[in-house]
C-alpha cells in the first residue's frame, strides 16, 4: 500500500496550444495537509480539475493511493471529494434531498449517522428544507464541503474554499478541516488568504506561469526565504545612516527616531546591537521582525497579491 494520497509526475496541460501547466511534479503524504499556492493564471485551478477528471490530461500521469486516475478512473473519483471554486450547485433539490441522494453517485450507500454530523458540524440544520437558489453565499460554500464529503472521501481538494465568505465562517470552516484530517482525511488546499495556508499546510507547493518554482514545507520555506529585520527606536533623532550600516539596507523613519535593518543570513541581532552602541546611538528599544509566507510569496512569484483575484484558470 502506498503512503501517497497523491502524486503527480510531468502534469502538462495546454488551450490552444497555450501551455498552462507545464510538466509539473509533486507528491502528497499521507495526513497532510498541502497548500498548492500561485497568483491568478499560475495554473493551479487546471491542475485541480485534472486530478478530479473535469479537464482532461494534457500529459503525465496522476495517482491517488496508487491508482491511476484515468485508467482507474471510477476508483479514484470515489476516493477524492472536490470542492470547486466556483460555486456548483442544483437548484431542483432541496439541501437535504441533495445530502441523501450524492452518495449515491459514487456507488455508495447513504450512511445517515456520517451526513447528521456533516450537517451539524457545517451547520446546515435549520436549512435542510431550502432550495440552494435560497441559500446565501456562506451557506452553498457549507454545502459544497457537505456534499464533497458525503461518500467518505480519502483526499479533500479544497479550491479557494473561503473565498468571498465573512470571517466567522472562515474560522469555523478551518476548524471543521482541522477536526477531519486529524480523523485521517488528507487535504489539498489551494487559497489565496496566505496567512491561512501559513497556520494550516504541513507543506506547500507554489506555482507560477504553470510552472512549479517551490515545494518544502511550510517552515522551511518561510525560514529559508524570509528577510529578518530589526526596527530600532532611538532617542535622539537620526539625520543621516553611518556608511558602516549601509549592507544592512537602511530605512529611516519617525523623522529619524525609528531605524529599520534587513540582517544578514548568517547575522545575529546581538551583532548588530553592538554595531550601534559602538556608534553612539542611543537605543529606547528594539525589535525584530521575521518575512511572513506572504512576503515570501510576492518575492517568489513578483506578484501584487492585492490585485483582484478573479479570472484564476
Amino acid at each position: 500500500m502506498t503512503d501517497m494520497a497523491l502524486k503527480i509526475d510531468r502534469l502538462c496541460k495546454s488551450f490552444a496550444d497555450v501551455p498552462v501547466v507545464k510538466d509539473i511534479s509533486f507528491a502528497i503524504r499521507q495526513g497532510e495537509i498541502f497548500g498548492l499556492l500561485g497568483p491568478n493564471g499560475a495554473g493551479k485551478s487546471t491542475t485541480i480539475n485534472m486530478i478530479a477528471g473535469v479537464t482532461r490530461v494534457g500529459s503525465g500521469s496522476i495517482e491517488a493511493y496508487g491508482y491511476d486516475n484515468q485508467r482507474d478512473y471510477r476508483v479514484t473519483r470515489r476516493l477524492l471529494g472536490v470542492v470547486h471554486q466556483e460555486v456548483v450547485i442544483d437548484n431542483f433539490f432541496t439541501v437535504e434531498q441533495a445530502l441523501k441522494l450524492h452518495a449515491g453517485y459514487y456507488g455508495i450507500k447513504d450512511d445517515p449517522a456520517w451526513r447528521q454530523m456533516l450537517i451539524e458540524r457545517l451547520g446546515l440544520a435549520p436549512h435542510l428544507h431550502k432550495v440552494m437558489i435560497k441559500l446565501s453565499g456562506g451557506l452553498k460554500r457549507r454545502f459544497m464541503i457537505a456534499k464533497a464529503l458525503i461518500h467518505r472521501p480519502r483526499l479533500l481538494i479544497l479550491d479557494e474554499p473561503t473565498a468571498g465568505v465573512d470571517v466567522e465562517l472562515r474560522h469555523s470552516l478551518w476548524d471543521f478541516v482541522r477536526d477531519i484530517n486529524a480523523r485521517g482525511t488528507t487535504i489539498l488546499l489551494t487559497t489565496h488568504y496566505l496567512e491561512e495556508a501559513e497556520q494550516m499546510c504541513d507543506r506547500i507547493a507554489i506555482m507560477n506561469h504553470g510552472d512549479l518554482i517551490a515545494l518544502e514545507s511550510t517552515r522551511d520555506l518561510v525560514d529559508r526565504l524570509s528577510r529578518r529585520r530589526v526596527r530600532v527606536c532611538l532617542d535622539q533623532p537620526l539625520r543621516t545612516v553611518p556608511d558602516v550600516l549601509a549592507d544592512y539596507q537602511p530605512q529611516i523613519g519617525d523623522e529619524g527616531r525609528e531605524l529599520k535593518l534587513d540582517l544578514p543570513v548568517d547575522g545575529t541581532a546581538g551583532a548588530l546591537l553592538k554595531e550601534l552602541c559602538g556608534l553612539g546611538l542611543s537605543i529606547r528599544d528594539l525589535e525584530t521582525e521575521q518575512s511572513s509566507l506572504e512576503e515570501v510569496f510576492l518575492q517568489l512569484t513578483g506578484i501584487d497579491q492585492t490585485r483582484d483575484t478573479q479570472d484564476e484558470r
